[in-house]
């Protein structure tokens, strides 16, 4: 069913974990199928310098979550927020059918993620203009 590169991904994942002092960090879900994302970011001058996830889920929710920190990982907010999860199921070279959902759960994580990042710079932005 999984190819060797997804088992790989699967058995060794990279960037387990939990970034204590995350900048940003996303959570989702899919109910359907159970799987559960929770990704950590750690960005500095608009680069995210480190990525870890937490995933509760299948094979290819864990393979999907390792491959998307390592694809962001030393890239600007900007260009981690265009990664599609096609991006995702390539760097796997594939993906079964009924698994592709597993990737778009990796790519809403890193956008939810961003989206938790930018909306604290903007509190933070904010709090400047009130002490000016």
């Amino acid at each position: 069913m999984y190819n060797e590169k997804v088992i790989q991904e699967f058995t060794c994942p990279k960037n387990v974990g939990e970034i204590k002092d995350a900048d940003g960090v996303g959570k989702v879900g899919n109910a359907k199928c159970g799987d559960i994302m929770k990704m950590f970011l750690k960005i500095d001058d608009g680069k995210i310098t480190d990525a870890k996830f937490q995933t509760f889920g299948c094979a290819a929710a864990i393979a999907t979550s390792s491959v998307a920190t390592e694809l962001i990982k030393g890239k600007t907010v900007e260009d981690a927020l265009k990664l599609t999860n096609k991006d995702v199921v390539n760097k796997l070279d594939e993906l079964p059918a009924q698994k592709i959902h597993c990737s778009v759960l990796a790519e809403e994580a890193i956008k939810a993620a961003i989206d938790d990042y930018e909306s604290k710079a903007k509190g933070r932005d904010i709090g400047k203009l009130g002490n000016k």
